[in-house]
């Protein structure tokens, strides 16, 4: 940890753990560092990033102002897969924030992550942004071996990689956003609409809901999706995409991989890629599983989304991303 420490306050990138997926992490503070991830990831300069802290203390040190529903939120959830977009004051820049007079904070629920950034605070360092540890657009990676394939060739000798083994909950973290009167859902999570309505007492919407009447679909009662007016990680209408094309709701035919729950019959010269039997279960094995479908060669993999609330949402929210072209 003081070795991979060490190496982001010299400005390099270190790829590390969290319970959702893997993220590549530079010093938050250091514009030239954070130039490294964009060209690593082939990621547009105006998407913003997350900054990872140790802890909820520090959080006023990145806000410009921190409602009290948010302080809610953080003391609830954190350490957990849940992203807080607060008006950031002078210590976030514009090479973090895409520009925009918000920033993206969160306290990872992993042992590696809070180790490296409790290691890091400790000689000076403020946080580490860290977007997923992938090319910008494909797949997000929830292990060291999947970190290698995507940025391997993209990274120096004085990078590091750090294996903590496969991440937990395998979705990007819950997004949401803290400038206004009630939270939103930027974007769906394991933190789940529900679980923050208890935690602040507020009743709120989410501008990324579907229904089990909306599968497929990308509307909602017919109307579509509102976008969002913060950018935010994963916020693009194509996101998550491996390079087989995803079809979903469909029956499979042969020579096509195929994700469903246990229980679905695959069908004669199927390639069955994952049968979870959870919806947790589905959400941690869904980046394994369409990785595998490239890995294999397959030009489609189609996928019968889980239907629910909970992180059934942010199944299927991450789903329809990677299903467009």
């Amino acid at each position: 940890m003081a070795d991979a420490a060490a190496k982001l306050l010299a400005g390099n990138l270190v790829a590390f753990p969290t319970e959702t997926v893997y993220g590549l992490g530079a010093d938050a503070c250091n514009a030239e560092a954070v130039a490294k991830i964009y060209s690593a990831k082939g990621r547009p300069t105006d998407h913003p990033l997350i900054v990872h802290v140790a802890s909820m203390g520090v959080l006023s040190e990145w806000a410009d102002h921190v409602p009290e529903y948010a302080i809610s939120l953080a003391r609830d959830f954190w350490p957990g897969p849940m992203t807080l977009v607060i008006r950031r004051s002078k210590l976030a820049r514009d090479f973090v924030t895409g520009g925009q007079d918000t920033v993206g904070i969160r306290v990872p629920a992993h042992p590696v992550a809070l180790g490296l950034l409790e290691a890091f605070a400790q000689i000076g360092g403020k946080g580490i942004a860290a977007p997923s540890a992938n090319r910008f657009g494909s797949v997000s990676p929830t292990n060291a071996q999947a970190v290698v394939a995507e940025l391997g060739e993209y990274l120096t000798y004085q990078d590091r990689i750090l294996d903590g083994g496969p991440c937990d909950v395998g979705l990007e973290s819950t997004i949401i956003d803290c400038t206004g009167d009630a939270p939103e859902i930027l974007r769906p999570g394991a933190i789940t609409e529900e679980m923050i309505n208890k935690s602040t007492n507020i009743k709120i919407g989410s501008k990324f809901v579907y229904t089990d009447e909306d599968l497929p679909g990308i509307t909602i009662n017919g109307k579509p999706i509102e976008i969002q007016a913060i950018r935010v990680s994963g916020s693009l209408e194509n996101h998550y995409s491996p390079k087989a094309t995803v079809l979903l709701d469909q029956s499979p035919l042969p020579g096509q991989g195929f994700i469903a729950m246990a229980g679905v019959v695959s069908g004669e010269g199927v390639i069955r890629l994952a049968e979870p039997t959870t919806h947790d279960e589905f959400a941690r094995i869904l980046y394994t599983a369409l990785r595998a479908a490239d890995e294999q060669g397959l030009e489609t993999v189609v996928v019968l989304q889980p239907k629910g609330t909970g992180i059934a949402v942010a199944i299927r929210d991450r789903l329809v991303k990677a299903s467009r072209k």
